[in-house]
C-alpha cells in the first residue's frame, strides 16, 4: 500500500498562511482518495478536507471552508493543504490519510493509511 509523509507545519501567528504537503510512495497515488484530518490536544481526530482520486471532487469542513484548500498533483504523488487566515483554533496535529474509494469521507475509520502527522500551532 501507499506510504505517506507530511511536511510544512510550524508555528505561525493568527492571520498567517501555511501550506502542508503529503508525499506518497509505494503504490499508485492516483488510485487513492485522500484527506486531511487534524487532532487538537484532548480532542478527537476530525476531517479537514477530502479530495477524490482525480482531484475533480473535494469536500471541506465548515470550520475551514473559505480559508483552506485541498489539492493534489498526481504526477508528483503529492497532496496539499493551503491554509490561509489561520486562527488559534486551527492548532493541532495535521494528518494526511488515504483509502482506495472511500464511502464515508468524514470518518477517520474509513481510511487505512496514515502519515505520522505535522504540528501546526497558531498563536493569537
Amino acid at each position: 500500500q501507499v506510504q505517506l509523509v507530511e511536511s510544512g507545519g510550524g508555528l505561525v501567528q493568527a492571520g498567517d498562511s501555511l501550506r502542508l504537503s503529503c508525499a506518497a510512495s509505494g503504490r499508485t497515488f492516483s488510485n487513492y482518495d485522500m484527506a486531511w484530518f487534524r487532532q487538537a490536544p484532548g480532542k478527537e481526530r476530525t476531517i479537514v478536507a477530502h479530495i477524490g482520486q482525480t482531484g475533480g471532487t473535494t469536500y471541506t469542513a465548515n470550520s475551514v471552508r473559505g480559508r483552506f484548500t485541498i489539492s493534489r498533483d498526481n504526477a508528483k504523488n503529492t497532496l496539499y493543504l493551503q491554509m490561509n487566515s489561520l486562527k488559534p483554533e486551527d492548532t493541532g496535529v495535521y494528518y494526511c490519510a488515504a483509502k482506495a474509494s472511500v464511502v464515508r469521507i468524514i470518518t477517520p475509520e474509513s481510511y487505512d493509511v496514515w502519515g505520522q502527522g505535522t504540528q501546526v500551532t497558531v498563536s493569537s
